[in-house]
């Protein structure tokens, strides 16, 4: 029994140390009519994929999870360098079957840290699908930074087999050109990824992220929205409408307002920004935003400052608690 365990490590180490090392080596012997061999050269030259000693890369042969996990946390560039700890961290605190002696146990813990989601009991020596590295490679694509993709759906002719909670990063990828599906229009979610189709899916993703400027990330002191601006019009029996507009970085975010102060013959607006809703995908173009609400006329309509901002969805109406922007009579 332990002797057959043995063999099975010493056949997996092989097979990892085949995909993911560094250096140099002869050319590969076996990629000649490979579809995937640009890439797959392209990654070797980048010191990412190695051969095995006798010039092949095997580009047929299946990936297993070892492979792959390691595969993505190398080509990506992931780390925890940003990361302080009180305790150095152990894989065998977040997966079940790693050992923290082995070959790829730094890389399924840099993983699960950059927000992989890799099941816990994830065994290393498994063949993975080809669903299951998109939804890796997505995610470790996200840990570069925030993307944006255009608004759009791509129907598969086999959707209905792909994992529900794959199913954004499979399209994520294929929006971005880094996937694509067959002559049929099929994705094969549920077949082993092969050597080949894993090194191609990474090299295009590491041209991705070189080529692609994530979207720039809020300072957390400043409003996203800009160039704020109030407006107010007569309305009868002694109303004013006050509408807000903004400029902000796309459709998805909103503006509310928060808070009206009535001082003196003043009504101060103040505003919130409303974020986007995380689970929708919007185009990525500058949108004018507005919001209304309503005022006495006997009081001029001051904007005010900007407040905390809320998820999308839960807001209120205009002024706190759903007030109608009138002052109240206690």
């Amino acid at each position: 029994m332990a002797r057959t365990s043995k063999s099975a490590a010493a056949l997996l180490l092989a097979g990892l140390s085949c995909l993911v090392l560094s250096g140099t080596a002869n050319a590969f012997t076996d990629i000649q009519n490979d579809p995937g061999k640009a890439s797959i050269l392209d990654l070797k030259q980048r010191g990412i994929v190695h051969g095995i000693g006798n010039g092949q890369f095997k580009p047929g042969a299946k990936v297993t999870g070892a492979s792959a996990v390691t595969l993505i946390v190398k080509g990506l560039d992931l780390n925890i360098d940003n990361i302080r700890f009180v305790k150095k961290p152990k894989a065998s605190q977040y997966f079940s079957k790693i050992k923290d002696n082995a070959p790829y146990a730094s890389a399924f813990m840099i993983a699960q840290l950059n927000g992989l989601d890799i099941p816990r009991d994830i065994d290393p020596s498994a063949n993975v699908t080809r669903e299951q590295f998109a939804h890796w490679l997505f995610q470790g694509i996200s840990a570069k930074g925030e993307f944006a993709f255009t608004e759009q759906y791509i129907l598969l002719a086999d959707e209905d087999s792909v994992t529900k909670n794959y199913m954004n990063s499979i399209q994520k990828l294929l929006i971005a050109n880094i996937a694509e599906l067959d002559a049929r229009g099929k994705f094969r979610p549920k077949e082993a990824i092969t050597r080949s189709e894993a090194a191609v899916l990474l090299d295009r993703a590491i041209e991705f992220v070189e080529k692609t400027k994530p979207i720039p990330v809020p300072d957390p002191g400043k409003s996203i929205l800009s160039d704020v601006k109030l407006t107010s019009a007569p309305l009868a029996d002694g109303v004013t409408k006050v509408t807000l507009t903004a400029t902000a970085p796309h459709p998805g975010y909103g503006i509310e307002v928060s808070n009206i102060s009535f001082i003196g013959s003043a009504a101060v607006i103040d505003y919130r920004v409303v974020q986007p809703d995380p689970d929708k995908m919007y185009p990525q173009h500058v949108a004018t935003v507005k919001t209304e609400t309503y005022i006495p006329a006997f009081y001029k309509p001051v904007l005010g400052s900007a407040t905390a901002s809320v998820d999308s969805g839960a807001s209120t109406d205009a002024a706190t608690g759903g007030s109608t922007g009138f002052p109240i009579d206690e």
